[in-house]
Parts: C-alpha cells; sequence; structure tokens
C-alpha cells in the first residue's frame, strides 16, 4: 500500500472557499501542492453580481503571497476538470500526486435551482468532473487516493429517528436459509436540490470505480461549513479566504454573522426548527488531512465519513448569536420548499477515532467572522443578505 502521508497532492478547486485554506494547509506540512481549478466561482460571481464580503487577489498574487509568507511554493493548473480528460490525465502524468482533493464542483444548491440553464449546468459540470478524474486515474494506473468533498445533505433532511452512519446502512435481507442476515448497504438517498442530486450520482460513480477498477475512494460528507479564516490564511492579508453571505452562496452562520455586525436583526426562515449539520472551517481543513493520511486499501470499498462537528436547530444557531452580540431576531417567512422542522443526528465516529475534537459554535470563535465583516462592512451589498423571491432559487433547500 502506498505511503499514507502523501507527498505530492492535487487540489482540484483549489481557488475555492475549502479549496483554498486545504491548499496552504497542505502546502504547510511540506507537501507539493498543485491547484487545478478554472476559477468557475470567479466567473459566477460576475454573472451574479455577487462579491466576497472581503477582498480576494488573483491567484498569481495569491500564490506570490503564500511563498513571500511561508517561503513554500504552490503550482497552480487553469483546467476545466469536467472537459478536458487528456489535458487533466497530462497533469497527473507530470505530477505524479499520491493524492487528489476533488473540490471542482458547483457547490451552492440555491444556485442549482435556479433555473434549466443551472440544473443542466450543475449536473454537468459536477458529474463529469467527478467522471473524468476517475477516468484520468484509472487511465494513468496511478495508485492515486481520491478525498471528494460531498454533503450530509445526500441523506435528507427528514425527520429520522435513528443517526446517520457513515454512507453504509444495516439491513437485514431474509432468505429461506439466512433468516437473520445482515448486510450493509449505501444509505438511501434524499437529495433536496439539484446540488445535493449530483452528489448522490458522485457516490454511484465512486461505488462502481472502487469496486470495478479498485480505485481508493474517500467520499466526506460534509456539513454546513462556517467560519472564514484559518491559521493560515491569517498570516497575510493577502492570503484571506473568502466570505460569502448573500442568499445563494451565503450559509446560514455567516449571513447570521453578517447581519450581527451590520446590526441588522437575524434573519430565520420559518421557526427555525430546521436542523443542520455544521463544522468549522479550520476543522474541515484538519478532517480532509485525517482522509489524506488514512486512505483506504486497493480492494476496499469508498470510505465514508462524516464530516461534522455538531446539529443545530437554525433557532438555535441565531440565539448563540444573539445571546453574545445582542443582536435582535426576526422570523420571516420561510422562500424554501422544506419542511418546516425535522430532527437529524450525525456520527463522526471515524473522525473523532482518529483523534479529531471538533469546535462548537459556543466555542465562541464566530466572532472573528464577525470582525472581518465589520472591517469590511463598507463593501456589502444588503440587498443580497435576503433571498429575492422572483426566481426557482428559493425553493432550494440549503443552509
Amino acid at each position: 500500500m502506498p505511503n499514507a502521508h502523501p507527498r505530492t497532492v492535487l487540489v482540484l478547486g483549489g481557488d475555492g472557499f475549502c479549496g483554498w485554506p486545504t491548499a496552504l494547509d497542505q502546502s504547510d506540512r511540506g507537501r507539493k501542492v498543485v491547484i487545478v481549478d478554472n476559477l468557475s466561482r470567479r466567473k459566477i460571481d460576475a454573472e451574479l453580481g455577487t462579491a466576497s464580503l472581503t477582498p480576494i487577489q488573483s491567484p498569481e498574487r495569491r500564490l506570490e503571497a503564500w511563498r513571500e509568507t511561508s517561503g513554500r511554493s504552490i503550482d497552480f493548473v487553469d483546467l476545466d476538470v469536467s472537459s478536458d480528460v487528456e489535458a487533466l490525465s497530462a497533469v497527473l502524468e507530470e505530477h505524479r500526486p499520491d493524492a487528489v482533493v476533488h473540490f471542482a464542483e458547483q457547490r451552492s444548491a440555491p444556485y442549482s435551482m435556479l433555473s434549466t440553464t443551472h440544473r443542466n449546468y450543475t449536473v454537468r459540470n459536477n458529474l463529469m468532473a467527478t467522471q473524468n478524474l476517475l477516468e484520468a486515474i484509472r487511465l494513468t494506473r496511478l495508485p492515486t487516493h481520491i478525498v471528494h468533498l460531498g454533503s450530509v445533505g445526500v441523506y435528507g433532511y427528514s425527520s429520522k429517528d435513528w443517526t446517520m452512519p457513515e454512507g453504509y446502512l444495516a439491513v437485514t435481507v431474509p432468505s429461506s436459509e439466512h433468516p437473520d442476515r445482515q448486510v450493509e448497504i449505501l444509505h438511501p438517498f434524499e437529495p433536496v436540490s439539484i446540488y445535493h442530486l449530483s452528489k448522490c450520482m458522485d457516490a454511484q460513480l465512486f461505488e462502481f470505480y472502487a469496486r470495478y477498477d479498485r480505485l481508493r475512494i474517500t467520499d466526506l460528507h460534509q456539513g454546513v461549513v462556517w467560519g472564514t479564516q484559518t491559521r493560515l490564511t491569517k498570516q497575510n492579508d493577502l492570503l484571506i479566504n473568502r466570505f460569502d453571505y448573500d442568499s445563494i452562496w451565503g450559509t446560514v452562520v455567516n449571513r447570521f454573522l453578517m447581519q450581527a455586525a451590520l446590526g441588522h436583526p437575524l434573519t430565520v426562515y420559518g421557526e427555525g426548527e430546521q436542523t443542520r449539520a455544521f463544522i468549522h472551517l479550520e476543522d474541515a481543513v484538519t478532517c480532509v488531512n485525517l482522509a489524506l493520511e488514512n486512505p483506504p486499501a486497493a480492494r476496499e470499498r469508498v470510505r465514508i465519513r462524516n464530516q461534522v462537528a455538531e446539529c443545530l436547530r437554525v433557532v438555535d444557531v441565531a440565539g448563540v448569536i444573539s445571546d453574545s452580540t445582542g443582536a435582535a431576531i426576526t422570523y420571516v417567512d420561510n422562500p424554501r420548499i422544506e419542511e418546516a422542522q425535522n430532527t437529524l443526528q450525525v456520527t463522526n465516529d471515524s473522525f473523532s477515532e482518529l483523534g479529531f475534537i471538533p469546535t462548537f459554535l459556543r466555542d465562541g470563535i464566530w466572532r472573528e467572522s464577525v470582525d472581518i465583516a465589520q472591517r469590511f462592512r463598507d463593501c456589502a451589498d444588503l440587498d443580497r443578505i435576503m433571498p429575492h423571491r422572483s426566481g426557482e432559487h428559493v425553493r432550494a433547500v440549503g443552509a
């Protein structure tokens, strides 16, 4: 089995919200890092008239700042992995990575529901990015470990009276000879948007390639990420990470943090009884590294890990932030088609067994994001905080 501690790591989508701090983390650990990105997230900002609250530098300036700050270099390849499997194969042949971290997917549930065009783009981009990566590794015959960023949302957000296992569900399949036979199957999918549906389809692709072509794959079912910075992005203003607060890209915690910083009431959709899984950005980066350093064997099934810290109701999230900042809470009609309330419990045993100690919202490190929001408040477009009721994206369930 290849060395569990990778020496060379490709980060697909390494210019993005999770990809950028992950690339810095891997480089800081002394590994050769190559970012592969077609900058589609920046192009979508131009399409929608949205923007990160924080000023994001060009990839070239970011990487130059990282060299100046750390003395380490990260390579950058401008490539659309969803459309060019030959070029991706060439990158793999050139760098021969021990691992690929796959973030190269359109990540917004509301964006995926904007129109037929956006639905089709999400399916085509996300599915073909995954398919091309799997094919490129198969064609190059490299023992490369894939770590993919999936979503807890594949389990669905209807109430269930059991804890979400890590990907596989134990079921009884009786027969005349074995009336109590137990087997494990992929947990049934219940996607709530085209974005989440694409993650379910990814899982089927992974199952096939792990079983048929013996590829080594870890699928991270990640909760809603909150926070903005990591210890490495804090080291230089030119390394600062994205801060999305609008109704399409901003997740519920960051949207509340932005509202608190501006003295705006925290806008809870419906009664706020929707339960979601959460994880801080620094913890997400830590878990990606733990996954990289603990890969499955060549003939092992897809290893699925729930990358979460805690499950909270939206109203509880608002309460934590309101109690500390004094921000008022207001309840608005829910613009999304979703259950008014749900229960959700998710195990993260596999990461806990590797020593992962999560950060909880009540620990208070979210105040740093409020400070960032206050620092750049003059750049905020207040019209972007709440969803516009025209447009299909209000139907998408997202956090």
